[in-house]
């Protein structure tokens, strides 16, 4: 069966990084904002793990929002619920500045405008741990604009996390197509190559490779921009 449409990955992916730097650069920015309202740096970080523990783990019953606020207010009590609007309004402003911790490869606009032009339609499948207003910042400094993705995964908007299967049972729902018809391009072997598991085809971008279980990758089409863009022309 063709494929139709090509699922990309953001962080590490589209967005070089190293993640550690990131997370940490910007949860420091995020502890600065907090730290009026009595949040001190380390119980912050501590408590955000926490609750991105939770939205790994939801199963869809809620958003993965809600799932994190719950585990929040469980940390820190229902009183924190108060400070939603502050975190908000970190991720609306503050937030943008954590593109220093970020790359930047001109090559990764180009191929997804390039595998657009071929007639595939694309979506960002982004793992949903932000919210909406920060993952389109963070699309907006690999070059690209949201809307030029179909759609694209936020804490707000989806219940599941990858690697769960049902992550991307989701995706393939919201874009009305078999796994067979899709593919999934990332960077992560644990995240983004279980997509192969339902069936859908796979490419594992090298540049800012993840593979903390030491798996053998020459199982999957692997490479370069320019190696993924090889083998779309093949497809």
């Amino acid at each position: 069966m063709a494929v139709k449409m090509v699922f990309f990955d953001l962080d590490g992916t589209l967005l070089p990084m190293d993640m550690d730097e990131f997370t940490m650069g910007y949860f420091k920015m995020l502890a600065a904002k907090a730290a009026p309202r009595g949040y001190e740096l380390q119980l912050l970080v501590r408590a955000i793990w926490h609750g991105v523990s939770a939205m790994v783990r939801n199963d869809g019953h809620c958003t993965n929002e809600d799932a994190f606020w719950e585990d929040f207010a469980g940390i820190y009590g229902e009183e924190a619920l108060k400070d939603k609007p502050l975190f908000n309004e970190f991720y609306a402003n503050e937030f943008r500045s954590a593109r220093r911790f970020c790359g930047y490869n001109p090559e990764a606009a180009a191929t997804v405008r390039w595998i657009k032009a071929q007639g595939f339609r694309v979506a960002l499948a982004t793992n949903p741990l932000f919210p909406a207003v920060a993952t389109e910042s963070r699309i907006s400094w690999t070059g690209l604009a949201p809307d030029e993705f179909e759609f694209y995964t936020t804490y707000e908007n989806i219940g599941w996390c990858k690697p769960n299967p049902d992550y991307y049972r989701e995706v393939l729902r919201r874009a009305g197509l078999s796994a067979e018809e899709c593919m999934m391009v990332g960077n992560d072997v644990g995240e983004d190559m279980v997509a192969a598991d339902l069936g859908m085809k796979v490419f594992l971008l090298k540049d800012c490779l993840i593979n903390k279980s030491g798996e053998d990758i020459g199982r999957y089409p692997n490479g370069s921009f320019a190696e993924l863009r090889e083998y779309v022309a093949g497809l």
